[in-house]
């Protein structure tokens, strides 16, 4: 079985879809999905579908949807390959795919892949690359597991409090591991290269410290320091109006670093990579803010 969550549903066995296209079936099949191999109790889809007013009838829909998806599994099933084992004792059948256990239900992912699992892996492997101080190899590796990403968590998907809750952790993964992508590639000198991306970033997260720290270090080093304080300001102005907070130490240490740095000397000369903080967690908008 493939699951790709990250974008457009999209669950296959054999190569072919079981995504069903009504609303209700398709929920349950991406919360199954973003769980599989594990249980997922009655209860929580039951508050997925119906957001803590569910009908009488709640649990017998429910099993009708769960009828529906192993219809469209048993049929994927049923696509066997060319020169496939044939033995019918062989074979799996749809109620070995999305199983019932006591109090849930649970989609079996067997030897099959998950885009959020390869997301983990690849940003987990690139984070540990950045603690022992191998950028390339933590660009790299973050690169990977962004370009899983082809959309919002769910992007075609009638989400309730459940899914809700996933997306927004999802995307908080997301951002985390571009912002470590970011840092990564600042440290191995890509600062002009990342000017334009920053640019969209910092309009989009307009309360987020680090990326427009990261933005105000890549536009210092390619020589444009007064936008790089206009970032500061830009920043600081938002903090003060929207959440009524001032810029956090850190961003303030690099607004003077850059306002005493001399024209010709790189704000990287000042403080090398190996002096920058390391942050305690890996986090999205109250991320670390490193100094380099």
């Amino acid at each position: 079985m493939r699951i790709d969550v990250l974008g457009v549903l999209d669950v296959r066995e054999n190569g072919a879809s079981v995504a069903p296209t009504a609303p209700k079936p398709r929920q349950v099949l991406a919360l199954l999905a973003l769980h599989a191999d594990r249980v997922v109790p009655v209860s929580a889809l039951i508050d997925e579908l119906w957001a803590g007013r569910p009908p009488r009838s709640a649990r017998t829909t429910l099993q009708t949807y769960v009828l529906q998806l192993r219809d469209l599994i048993a049929l994927a099933l049923d696509q066997q390959a060319p020169g496939a084992e044939s033995d019918p004792a062989s074979r799996r059948r749809a109620k070995d795919v999305l199983v019932t256990s006591p109090g849930g239900y649970m989609l079996v992912l067997g030897e099959g892949s998950s885009d959020v699992r390869e997301f983990e892996r690849l940003s987990g492997m690139g984070y540990r690359a950045i603690d022992q101080g191998d950028f390339q190899g933590a660009s790299r590796l973050l690169r990977e597991a962004l370009a899983l990403w082809t959309g919002s968590a769910f992007a075609d998907v009638q989400t309730g409090a459940q899914l809700e809750m996933e997306a927004r952790r999802l995307e908080e993964a997301r951002l985390c591991a571009l912002d470590q992508r970011i840092e990564a590639d600042l440290r191995l000198g890509r600062h002009r290269e990342l000017l334009a991306e920053l640019t969209v970033l910092t309009s989009r997260y307009s309360t987020h410290e680090n990326l427009h720290a990261q933005f105000m270090l890549a536009l210092h080093r390619s020589g444009r320091r007064g936008e790089a304080l206009d970032v500061y300001h830009r920043l600081r102005g938002t903090l003060v109006r929207d959440l009524g907070l001032e810029p956090s130490s850190r961003l303030r240490q690099l607004q003077q670093s850059i306002l005493t740095a001399a024209p010709e000397t790189p704000l990287a000369e000042q403080q090398t990579p190996a002096q920058a903080p390391v942050p305690a967690a890996r986090t999205g908008s109250t991320g670390s803010l490193r100094v380099n």
